[in-house]
């Protein structure tokens, strides 16, 4: 039985962006994106300027080929950006060359274990730390199975985040919060990313019964679409997540052959400082 892994609670880019967050008096937004979406040169343009636009955190998704906790918006996204040719190695050069302008934002990566497994877990956390990513969020690994990536992601000084859901009781909630670290995601709805949205009542509950049994922050997401939703929801939690509408953005503005339209990263930073003003304007 390998005793449980753990970060200081002050340490790494995610707890002192929180923390700042906190004494700011305000609630972060969390933007995802699909690394390599359209192709990689658009989407490293979108990505340094995501910390202008208003992101506090950014999640970058890892293109896979079947992402099965996400929704359409996001499944197209993994495939454009396949087909432009991004893998999990140059989801982690975008890192680095985004740590070449920014040093501070915190940068999670999130999606599925299949692509960690065949890159090797100590070489992907290796160039994890060595590149600067903050975090992972690997959602078909439960806690069952924390000796895969878990373990020693904590143990190699990576946050390791997961997921809680509506259906996640109080018998379960001690298990899926043993080794987390970062913050707490919960899922505000039951089902596939970017189709429907949970009533702030429900969230609520759901955030005061995390807290009852955490100190971690909770980060909510799943449905959020508008910067009043980012409002209402950073009303309640500490962090208010926002990745189908940002993909969505970038689909509108390709042409038919899936190219980027002129203008597509300046609208997509546009839609992403209009949906930061929830948690940011007065």
């Amino acid at each position: 039985m390998i005793a449980p892994a753990t970060i200081a609670p002050d340490s790494g880019r995610i707890a002192k962006r929180f923390a700042a967050l906190k004494a700011q008096g305000r609630s972060g937004f969390v933007t995802f994106v699909t690394a390599g979406d359209p192709n990689g040169d658009t989407f490293a343009k979108i990505l340094q300027g995501l910390p202008e636009a208003g992101a506090d955190l950014i999640e970058i998704g890892i293109p896979f080929s079947d992402p099965m906790a996400d929704g359409p918006a996001i499944q197209a996204a993994s495939l454009r950006a396949l087909k432009a040719g991004a893998s999990l190695r140059t989801t982690l050069d975008h890192v680095r060359n985004f740590r070449q302008i920014d040093g501070e934002t915190p940068i999670i990566l999130m999606g599925y274990y299949n692509p960690i497994y065949k890159y090797g877990v100590d070489p992907f956390l290796t160039d994890c730390k060595a590149v600067g990513v903050d975090g992972l969020i690997i959602v078909d690994l439960p806690p069952e199975e924390d000796i895969e990536l878990c373990v020693p992601a904590l143990e190699a000084g990576v946050n390791f985040i997961r997921l809680a859901t509506p259906t996640t009781d109080d018998t379960r909630l001690p298990t899926v919060l043993n080794n987390t670290s970062g913050f707490v995601y919960y899922v505000s709805i039951l089902g596939i990313t970017g189709t429907k949205s949970a009533a702030n009542a429900d969230i609520t509950f759901a955030v005061e019964r995390l807290k009852r049994h955490t100190d971690l922050p909770i980060a909510v997401g799943f449905g959020i679409n508008s910067a009043e939703a980012v409002r209402e929801t950073g009303a309640i939690a500490d962090a208010a997540v926002v990745g189908s509408a940002i993909v969505n953005r970038i689909a509108d503005h390709l042409d038919p052959n899936g190219g980027a339209k002129p203008g597509l990263v300046e609208n997509v930073l546009s839609f992403v400082r209009e949906l930061a003003s929830g948690v940011r304007n007065p």
